[in-house]
């Protein structure tokens, strides 16, 4: 009999998170069909696989979510209007591009940006860009999330990203991290210069007291042989991408 309890509780709890993320999914295709989105952007979503992406790393419609270095805001179309009904948004850390073009666009404008002072700078002759930047202005986010943003960095910046994202969170919370995958412990070349280690981001990240909760496959691509820069033809939009979701200890 309590064998039959419990799996009746897990069948109801498996469930109600389908049946949750059922709401999100709608929302996110809604955006995902929005005019603000380019025909480029688009195209990119069958690669990038954005409602399984955020599924995975267990988007909910009412959180409050930060998005480090959001670029031209291709995620940025999608999660601003998830959350504009009941959560919050906010972009931060070099964020110029979704200011200058999502500020004014209809349906953004509760697209909040933070870390506007933070310091993204390459040294000359660096491959690689330091940050600076102070602690942010909030501490109990629900999640964080950067995509293919980590090999951007030296070692001075990825540590303070992830300081970063863990001093923003609440306990229990998520720090969702994707990125272009570069083979374990191999040299660094110009070839690879845009790939990161799987393994190091693992220690890395652990180091700045997050937990590995799980990762996915939704980004393996078999046919990339990790040996050629990522805007290669024969790899470019089809590149191995590792996909870790960590938390914040409770």
């Amino acid at each position: 009999m309590k064998k039959i309890i419990n799996l009746a509780l897990v069948c109801c709890m498996s469930l109600t998170a389908a049946n949750s993320f059922a709401d999100v999914k709608t929302k996110l295709e809604a955006a995902m069909a929005s005019d603000v989105r380019t025909q480029a952007e688009i195209e990119r979503d069958r690669n990038r696989k954005p409602l399984q992406t955020l599924e995975f790393f267990g988007i909910q419609d009412d959180m409050t979510v930060i998005e480090f270095i959001p670029g031209s805001g291709w995620y940025t179309k999608l999660l601003v209007p998830l959350l504009a009904e009941k959560g919050n948004y906010y972009g931060a850390i070099g964020t110029s591009r979704i200011e200058r073009n999502l500020s004014d666009a209809p349906g953004f404008e509760r697209m909040n940006v933070i870390a506007k002072d933070a310091k993204l700078e390459r040294p000359e002759g660096s491959r690689f860009y330091t940050l600076e930047a102070n602690k942010l202005a909030i501490s109990d986010a629900d999640m964080v999330l950067t995509f293919r943003n980590y090999h951007n960095f030296g070692d001075q910046g990825r540590a303070m990203m992830n300081k970063l994202a863990f001093d923003a969170l609440k306990p229990g919370g998520i720090y969702g991290v994707v990125d272009h995958t570069a083979r374990h412990m191999e040299p660094m070349t110009d070839s690879n210069r845009r790939r990161f280690d799987p393994v190091k981001a693992i220690k890395e990240i652990q180091d700045a007291g997050f937990v590995l909760v799980d990762y996915s496959t939704l980004h393996y691509r078999e046919d990339d042989e990790l040996e050629y820069e990522v805007g290669a033809r024969s790899v470019s939009g089809n590149t191995d991408r590792w996909t870790m979701k960590f938390m914040k200890p409770e």
